[in-house]
């Protein structure tokens, strides 16, 4: 990829999480685990998908399915800084007045499904590319996992199937940030080593560093990996990326700012310094 097309993605990335950071006040949002995606799924949508405002209904266009749905806001900046949505929507965040929260709503444009319940969406995005196989297309269809949602049985299940039917228009990526709500995910169910499961699942698997817009691109332009199985991208991510004062933090998955701190956090995502915060982590167990 050449560096002026990576500054383009880098700047549109640190648009996208200006928007997240906007979004983590008067009620809040899952800010870290968002900011581990932005850089993919600004990749992904910038550079990768044929998906755009206008073919939103075109049943040859690709398909991204955010199986972990509490990453919207992520998905809610791309969607404005490429014109799927307007700007002023995100200012109906947990209103009733809009369809703006915590999870994606198939009323928001370019949305494909509901999410919210960790480990459905492997399934539904299987069920996508096998219809458009069965109908001789060959549009991409992604989903996007947490490492945490792992856990739950639903996704190796679809694996399995994928790969009993060989479904190679199937990609699975993981959006590796090491960590399940407020816990290390190998202090609580430990995933490595990952990529030998998805492996011994029938799937054909690349790891890559998911902030890297060179190794992204060399990954999902390989695609498929395979003529005959799913391909799987696991994409090491950081919590919080973009963020020093809560980067890798276990209590900053979930964070509601006061209106100071989100000016102040602003700050930080063009200075790299990391700013004061006093609001109220998030702890369940």
């Amino acid at each position: 990829m050449l560096p002026e097309k990576q500054q383009n993605l880098a700047q549109l990335a640190l648009r996208v999480r200006e928007h997240i950071v906007r979004l983590s006040t008067d009620g809040g949002c899952f800010t870290g685990a968002s900011l581990s995606c932005a850089d993919l799924l600004v990749y992904l949508y910038a550079n990768c998908l044929n998906v755009r405002p206008d073919n939103l209904t075109d049943p040859t266009r690709d398909y991204l399915f955010l199986s972990k749905g509490h990453d919207v806001p992520a998905l809610y900046g791309t969607f404005v800084e490429l014109g799927f949505i307007d700007k002023a929507r995100l200012d109906q965040h947990l209103t009733t007045d809009d369809h703006i929260y915590w999870h994606p709503n198939r009323n928001v444009p370019g949305v494909e499904f509901h999410s919210g319940s960790l480990g459905h969406l492997p399934s539904v995005a299987l069920g996508v590319a096998m219809d458009c196989k069965m109908r001789g297309q060959d549009n991409k269809v992604i989903v996007i996992t947490g490492d945490g949602e792992l856990n739950e049985g639903t996704v190796w299940e679809s694996l399995l199937v994928a790969s009993a039917h060989k479904v190679n228009n199937l990609t699975l990526v993981v959006d590796r940030n090491h960590f399940q709500a407020n816990v290390a995910t190998e202090d609580l169910i430990p995933l490595e080593p990952l990529a030998p499961k998805f492996e011994a699942f029938g799937c054909e698997v690349r790891r890559i560093d998911g902030h890297d817009f060179a190794q992204l691109e060399e990954a999902f332009s390989a695609l498929p990996f395979s003529d005959t199985k799913p391909s799987v991208i696991i994409c090491d991510t950081v919590r919080g990326r973009g963020l020093p004062s809560i980067e890798a933090r276990a209590d900053r998955w979930f964070c509601n700012f006061s209106s100071e701190e989100v000016e102040e956090l602003l700050r930080e995502l063009h200075s790299q310094v990391a700013t004061t915060l006093t609001s109220e982590t998030l702890t369940v167990r």
